[in-house]
Formats: structure tokens, C-alpha cells, sequence
């Protein structure tokens, strides 16, 4: 029998969180919307809260492009 441990457990969180790259809010997908950027996601990690989204107005504030919404 195999048991799981740590981040592979059944009901660990670290696969579905993110934390917003302005105020460090910890997110859960299907929880809240979650905005990122196609450019800056990978390298830099780029995901947004609801609120920091209004507050660079959709646009990223590395590269000036528009944030999607994550699914």
C-alpha cells in the first residue's frame, strides 16, 4: 500500500494556490477570480487579486499587457 505525503497528498492545497504578486494574497482557484498575465506568469509569477486588478486597471505593470482571467 502507497501513501502519500506532503504536496501529493489528497486535499493539499499547493497545487490550486496562488499568492498575488502585489499584496501576497493567498488565492484558491475556483474560490475567487484570478487574473494573470500571458507574459509574465511563468518567469515572474504574475497573478493578480480582484482588487490589485482594479488597481493597474487590467493592464500588467511589468509589460503593459492585458491581464486574462485564470480558469
Amino acid at each position: 500500500m502507497v501513501s502519500l505525503v506532503g504536496v501529493n497528498a489528497s486535499g493539499h492545497e499547493g497545487w490550486i494556490r496562488f499568492y498575488c504578486i502585489i499584496c501576497h494574497k493567498k488565492m484558491l482557484v475556483g474560490n475567487e477570480p484570478i487574473y494573470y498575465c500571458p507574459k509574465c506568469a511563468q518567469t515572474r509569477g504574475a497573478y493578480f487579486c480582484l482588487a490589485d486588478y482594479k488597481k493597474v486597471k487590467g493592464k500588467c505593470p511589468f509589460c503593459d499587457t492585458e491581464l486574462q482571467l485564470y480558469l
